[in-house]
């Protein structure tokens, strides 16, 4: 293609995404009033379905639990029978996936608005309702643009992303395969840029996401004779202060690492000494080297602090998602794209990476890819809550910015194969 034709290509996406924009924020409000949490996403996935049976798509329900997913053909690509399964789709050409995450956060929705959650104690505060009507809003485009790309795109709406995790159980149901998948591309609305600001980077751009689980047992007495116990509430608190050294002395500085102890529960009364303390927290690292040696340095930690004080201890590390890591070539063009369209000045490529998880890492173990923040973040809007906060919204006009971004990027992998 021309410079020129990419050039009027570009411009004319970005004026059909904000003409479905109104539609985009009517889904999007529709289903922040109505969020569900991962897992339970059946209204939300019966909305998507629908929808994508209504632009004439391929549609496949119940992929991983409550996954959809939608195929749009474009030129030298045909429908048939594929393995023994009814419905399957053939391809010819390659094929680019879209991935959004469907479900809601355990959290009260405490904004001033009209389209607030209707739901007690659940909300949608990562996005995921926009990122939902986004790319509701890309199969509409890219299906009135199927005779002008050769390939197929399909559309995965992923359950769960917040937890137990959506991603692993549609890859295990066939999500990246008939047709063959052969890059996957996501967007994250992220408030804490201003809207119309595209970041991406090649590399870990976001932190593996592990538990922990940490149990102190002493001896109980009287709070009055503490010569005679073990007091595991002061064994506890020694251990929060060890672990930290795990970050600042044990660790190269270099590389990322966070330790949060997130919960600790003991006791009995104010003039009992606990015989035991339980603790939980998380662990986050970009390094997969280092990510394998935590364990064992943490549990080393544990040993020495409960040793000195004739202690003992119960520890259990449980691996979470993995580092997310954006292939070099898949974000090198979608930076370009971003920069052809929306300018220079409007693209960071040298943006720090994220300790937050995300379990689209698991598609990009499987398949290229990678997943671009999209500014949303407009204090005049009331966008100015970080994600997960009570508070949670962003900036709606970026939702045609990321419509847009997205299907570009499609065109153009589809065209570089």
């Amino acid at each position: 293609m021309t410079d020129g034709r990419a050039r009027s290509r570009r411009r004319a996406l970005l004026a059909m995404a904000h003409e479905l924009l109104p539609q985009m924020i009517a889904v999007r409000r529709d289903l922040h009033m109505n969020p569900e949490l991962g897992g339970e996403e059946k209204r939300t996935a019966g909305m998507v379905a629908s929808k994508l049976c209504e632009l004439g798509v391929s549609v496949q329900e119940g992929i991983g639990g409550t996954g959809v997913v939608g195929v749009i053909r474009g030129l030298g690509t045909s429908t048939g029978l594929a393995g023994s399964g009814p419905g399957r789709i053939c391809a010819t050409g390659p094929c680019v996936a879209l991935r959004a995450d469907m479900d809601a956060l355990p959290i009260e929705d405490r904004k001033d608005v009209d389209y607030r959650s209707r739901v007690p104690g659940v909300m949608h505060a990562c996005g995921h309702d926009g990122h939902v009507a986004m790319l509701l809003g890309a199969a509409k485009l890219l299906s009135s643009l199927a005779g002008e790309f050769s390939g197929s795109v399909k559309l995965i709406f992923q359950p769960a992303e917040e937890g137990p995790g959506g991603a692993v159980p549609m890859i295990k149901d066939g999500v990246l395969s008939d047709p063959d998948v052969s890059v996957a591309v996501a967007a994250h609305l992220w408030p804490d840029l201003p809207t119309g600001v595209i970041a991406v980077r090649g590399g870990p751009v976001m932190a593996a996401a592990d538990s922990i689980s940490i149990t102190i047992r002493g001896e109980g007495g009287h709070g009055a004779a503490p010569h005679r116990s073990v007091d595991a509430v002061v064994v506890a608190a020694q251990t929060i202060t060890a672990l930290q050294t795990i970050v600042s002395r044990q660790v190269n500085p270099v590389d990322p690492l966070v330790l949060t102890i997130g919960t600790i529960s003991g006791g009995y009364r104010h003039n009992v000494i606990a015989d035991q303390v339980t603790m939980s927290g998380t662990v986050r690292t970009l390094n997969p080297a280092l990510r394998k040696t935590i364990p064992d340095i943490i549990r080393r930690t544990l040993d020495g602090v409960t040793r000195s004080a004739g202690a003992t201890f119960e520890f259990t590390y449980s691996p979470g998602y993995p580092p997310l890591a954006n292939d070099e070539r898949v974000a090198a063009i979608v930076a370009d794209s971003a920069r052809k369209m929306l300018g220079k000045r409007h693209v960071i490529e040298d943006i720090e990476p994220s300790m937050g998880g995300e379990d689209f890492a698991y598609f990009l173990q499987e398949v290229p890819g990678a997943m671009f923040m999209l500014g949303a973040g407009n204090p005049d809007k009331g966008a100015r809550y970080p994600a997960h906060h009570p508070k949670f919204d962003f900036d709606e006009d970026a939702m045609a910015i990321g419509v847009a971004l997205m299907v570009d990027v499609v065109l153009e992998l589809l065209e570089r194969r």
